[in-house]
Protein backbone atom coordinates (compact mmCIF):
# COMPACT_ATOMS: atom_id res chain seq x y z
CA UNK A 1 0.00 0.00 0.00
CA UNK A 2 1.49 3.45 -0.81
CA UNK A 3 1.79 6.15 1.23
CA UNK A 4 -1.06 8.50 1.62
CA UNK A 5 -0.44 12.02 0.23
CA UNK A 6 -0.58 15.16 2.50
CA UNK A 7 -3.45 17.43 1.36
CA UNK A 8 -0.93 20.49 1.81
CA UNK A 9 -0.28 22.00 -1.22
CA UNK A 10 3.41 20.81 -2.33
CA UNK A 11 6.35 23.42 -2.21
CA UNK A 12 8.70 24.72 -4.55
CA UNK A 13 11.77 24.72 -4.04
CA UNK A 14 14.19 26.81 -5.87
CA UNK A 15 17.57 24.62 -5.86
CA UNK A 16 19.90 27.58 -7.15
CA UNK A 17 18.15 30.03 -4.96
CA UNK A 18 19.33 28.31 -2.33
CA UNK A 19 22.71 28.06 -3.74
CA UNK A 20 23.45 31.21 -4.30
CA UNK A 21 21.78 32.43 -1.01
CA UNK A 22 24.38 29.67 0.72
CA UNK A 23 27.11 30.93 -1.35
CA UNK A 24 26.58 34.37 -0.36
CA UNK A 25 26.67 33.80 3.25
CA UNK A 26 30.80 32.61 2.43
CA UNK A 27 31.18 35.97 0.95
CA UNK A 28 34.35 37.40 2.30
CA UNK A 29 33.63 40.76 3.70
CA UNK A 30 36.76 41.46 5.29
CA UNK A 31 40.58 40.46 5.56
CA UNK A 32 43.15 40.91 7.79
CA UNK A 33 46.55 40.05 7.23
CA UNK A 34 48.68 37.29 9.15
CA UNK A 35 52.23 38.76 10.43
CA UNK A 36 52.63 36.49 13.53
CA UNK A 37 53.71 33.51 11.02
CA UNK A 38 50.89 31.37 11.54
CA UNK A 39 50.61 28.08 9.28
CA UNK A 40 48.38 26.07 7.72
CA UNK A 41 48.65 22.48 8.22
CA UNK A 42 47.90 19.65 5.54
CA UNK A 43 48.70 15.83 4.39
CA UNK A 44 49.19 14.33 1.29
CA UNK A 45 46.79 11.52 0.27
CA UNK A 46 49.61 9.23 -0.94
CA UNK A 47 51.92 9.82 2.41
CA UNK A 48 48.76 10.38 5.25
CA UNK A 49 51.35 10.46 8.29
CA UNK A 50 53.52 13.29 7.00
CA UNK A 51 52.25 16.82 7.54
CA UNK A 52 53.16 20.05 5.52
CA UNK A 53 53.04 23.46 6.55
CA UNK A 54 52.76 26.28 4.79
CA UNK A 55 52.20 30.56 5.66
CA UNK A 56 49.21 31.82 6.48
CA UNK A 57 48.50 35.14 3.95
CA UNK A 58 45.09 36.16 5.81
CA UNK A 59 42.58 36.02 8.14
CA UNK A 60 38.98 36.37 6.08
CA UNK A 61 35.61 37.28 7.01
CA UNK A 62 32.25 35.88 6.13
CA UNK A 63 29.32 37.34 5.80
CA UNK A 64 27.89 34.43 8.17
CA UNK A 65 30.39 35.45 10.94
CA UNK A 66 32.85 32.88 10.41
CA UNK A 67 36.83 33.52 10.05
CA UNK A 68 38.47 31.33 7.75
CA UNK A 69 42.54 31.17 7.42
CA UNK A 70 43.84 32.19 3.65
CA UNK A 71 46.84 30.74 1.20
CA UNK A 72 47.26 31.58 -2.41
CA UNK A 73 46.48 28.11 -3.74
CA UNK A 74 46.26 26.62 -6.95
CA UNK A 75 44.40 29.47 -8.71
CA UNK A 76 42.87 31.72 -5.84
CA UNK A 77 43.35 32.79 -2.71
CA UNK A 78 41.93 29.66 -1.13
CA UNK A 79 40.28 28.54 2.30
CA UNK A 80 41.81 26.36 4.28
CA UNK A 81 39.22 24.24 5.14
CA UNK A 82 38.46 24.19 1.09
CA UNK A 83 41.35 21.89 0.79
CA UNK A 84 40.45 18.47 -0.05
CA UNK A 85 42.24 16.91 -3.17
CA UNK A 86 43.98 13.62 -3.14
CA UNK A 87 46.43 14.79 -4.91
CA UNK A 88 47.59 18.25 -3.79
CA UNK A 89 46.46 18.56 0.00
CA UNK A 90 43.89 18.12 2.54
CA UNK A 91 43.75 20.55 5.50
CA UNK A 92 44.48 19.44 8.88
CA UNK A 93 43.92 22.08 10.91
CA UNK A 94 46.02 25.87 12.10
CA UNK A 95 49.80 25.90 13.98
CA UNK A 96 51.93 28.61 15.82
CA UNK A 97 55.26 27.85 14.88
CA UNK A 98 56.58 29.13 17.55
CA UNK A 99 55.06 27.32 20.63
CA UNK A 100 53.95 23.94 18.00
CA UNK A 101 50.31 24.50 19.25
CA UNK A 102 47.65 22.99 16.48
CA UNK A 103 44.24 24.46 16.78
CA UNK A 104 40.91 24.27 14.68
CA UNK A 105 39.70 27.42 15.05
CA UNK A 106 40.75 31.20 14.16
CA UNK A 107 42.54 32.95 16.87
CA UNK A 108 39.91 35.05 19.09
CA UNK A 109 41.92 37.99 18.44
CA UNK A 110 42.06 37.69 14.57
CA UNK A 111 37.86 36.95 15.00
CA UNK A 112 37.77 40.35 16.72
CA UNK A 113 39.50 42.35 14.91
CA UNK A 114 37.85 41.37 12.11
CA UNK A 115 34.39 41.39 13.98
CA UNK A 116 35.39 45.25 14.71
CA UNK A 117 37.06 45.96 11.33
CA UNK A 118 34.36 45.07 9.16
CA UNK A 119 31.49 47.29 11.80
CA UNK A 120 33.46 50.17 11.33
CA UNK A 121 33.57 49.86 7.41
CA UNK A 122 30.41 48.70 6.53
CA UNK A 123 30.05 49.87 2.98
CA UNK A 124 26.57 50.20 1.76
CA UNK A 125 25.32 47.50 -1.09
CA UNK A 126 25.06 48.61 -4.35
CA UNK A 127 24.35 45.96 -7.82
CA UNK A 128 28.17 47.61 -9.30
CA UNK A 129 30.92 45.77 -7.85
CA UNK A 130 33.15 47.62 -5.83
CA UNK A 131 36.68 47.72 -4.10
CA UNK A 132 36.29 47.15 -0.25
CA UNK A 133 39.37 46.73 0.29
CA UNK A 134 43.36 46.41 -0.34
CA UNK A 135 45.84 43.91 1.58
CA UNK A 136 49.22 43.89 1.02
CA UNK A 137 51.10 40.51 -0.53
CA UNK A 138 53.82 39.25 2.47
CA UNK A 139 55.25 36.20 1.32
CA UNK A 140 56.89 36.61 -1.76
CA UNK A 141 53.83 35.15 -3.73
CA UNK A 142 54.09 35.03 -7.71
CA UNK A 143 51.77 33.85 -10.36
CA UNK A 144 51.80 31.87 -13.55
CA UNK A 145 49.73 33.65 -15.91
CA UNK A 146 48.36 33.21 -19.36
CA UNK A 147 46.25 34.76 -21.79
CA UNK A 148 43.31 33.76 -23.85
CA UNK A 149 45.59 34.23 -26.28
CA UNK A 150 47.94 31.30 -26.47
CA UNK A 151 50.85 33.65 -25.54
CA UNK A 152 53.67 31.94 -23.60
CA UNK A 153 53.41 31.54 -19.71
CA UNK A 154 54.43 34.46 -17.73
CA UNK A 155 56.23 34.43 -14.19
CA UNK A 156 54.88 37.45 -12.47
CA UNK A 157 55.32 39.03 -8.91
CA UNK A 158 52.17 39.51 -6.50
CA UNK A 159 52.46 43.21 -4.75
CA UNK A 160 49.16 43.23 -3.09
CA UNK A 161 45.25 41.85 -3.39
CA UNK A 162 42.26 43.16 -4.32
CA UNK A 163 38.52 42.36 -1.68
CA UNK A 164 35.76 43.17 -3.92
CA UNK A 165 32.10 43.68 -2.62
CA UNK A 166 30.99 40.26 -4.38
CA UNK A 167 33.21 38.81 -2.50
CA UNK A 168 36.05 38.14 -4.71
CA UNK A 169 39.81 38.52 -4.73
CA UNK A 170 42.29 39.12 -7.09
CA UNK A 171 46.24 39.64 -7.33
CA UNK A 172 47.64 42.70 -8.43
CA UNK A 173 50.24 42.41 -10.64
CA UNK A 174 53.04 44.54 -12.48
CA UNK A 175 52.45 46.44 -16.11
CA UNK A 176 56.21 46.97 -16.41
CA UNK A 177 55.04 49.39 -19.43
CA UNK A 178 53.57 51.50 -16.70
CA UNK A 179 56.04 51.78 -13.91
CA UNK A 180 56.64 55.25 -12.95
CA UNK A 181 58.58 55.01 -9.61
CA UNK A 182 60.07 52.40 -6.72
CA UNK A 183 59.38 50.43 -4.76
CA UNK A 184 56.35 49.39 -5.92
CA UNK A 185 53.52 49.46 -3.21
CA UNK A 186 49.97 48.12 -2.94
CA UNK A 187 47.99 51.02 -4.68
CA UNK A 188 50.04 51.98 -7.45
CA UNK A 189 48.69 52.63 -10.73
CA UNK A 190 51.02 50.31 -12.89
CA UNK A 191 49.51 47.66 -11.06
CA UNK A 192 46.53 45.88 -12.44
CA UNK A 193 43.97 42.94 -11.62
CA UNK A 194 45.43 39.74 -12.80
CA UNK A 195 41.90 38.17 -13.50
CA UNK A 196 41.26 41.46 -16.28
CA UNK A 197 44.10 39.91 -18.37
CA UNK A 198 44.31 36.51 -17.88
CA UNK A 199 42.94 33.65 -18.57
CA UNK A 200 44.28 31.56 -16.09
CA UNK A 201 46.42 31.81 -12.77
CA UNK A 202 48.29 29.69 -10.72
CA UNK A 203 50.07 30.70 -7.18
CA UNK A 204 53.32 29.97 -5.76
CA UNK A 205 55.69 30.57 -2.84
CA UNK A 206 58.73 31.96 -3.86
CA UNK A 207 61.35 29.01 -3.40
CA UNK A 208 59.17 27.68 -5.97
CA UNK A 209 58.67 30.44 -8.39
CA UNK A 210 62.83 30.36 -7.95
CA UNK A 211 62.69 26.85 -8.93
CA UNK A 212 60.30 27.90 -11.63
CA UNK A 213 63.21 31.01 -13.08
CA UNK A 214 66.58 28.43 -12.82
CA UNK A 215 64.84 25.56 -14.82
CA UNK A 216 64.43 22.86 -12.35
CA UNK A 217 63.70 19.72 -14.33
CA UNK A 218 61.44 18.04 -11.79
CA UNK A 219 59.59 21.16 -10.79
CA UNK A 220 58.90 22.04 -14.27
CA UNK A 221 57.37 18.56 -15.12
CA UNK A 222 54.88 18.58 -12.18
CA UNK A 223 54.51 22.34 -13.34
CA UNK A 224 52.98 20.82 -16.71
CA UNK A 225 50.77 18.41 -15.49
CA UNK A 226 49.43 20.78 -13.13
CA UNK A 227 48.25 23.00 -15.77
CA UNK A 228 47.61 21.07 -18.37
CA UNK A 229 44.07 20.94 -20.02
CA UNK A 230 41.79 18.66 -17.15
CA UNK A 231 43.11 20.13 -14.31
CA UNK A 232 41.71 23.01 -12.19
Amino acid sequence: MGTPLSPRCAQVIDLETRRDRLKARKRLVRLSPELDGLEMLYYISRDPDTLYSLPLLAWGLRDDGNVIGLVPWMDNLTPCQALDDPEYGHFVGYRDPETEDIFYEAPAHKIAELEHAAAYFDYEETDDVSLTQQLPETQGTHALCATAHGDPWQLKQVYGWHLYSDGSVDAMLLDDQEVASFPILAGDSCLYPGRSRHASIYFFQRNIANRIREQDGETLEALALMVSPGKG
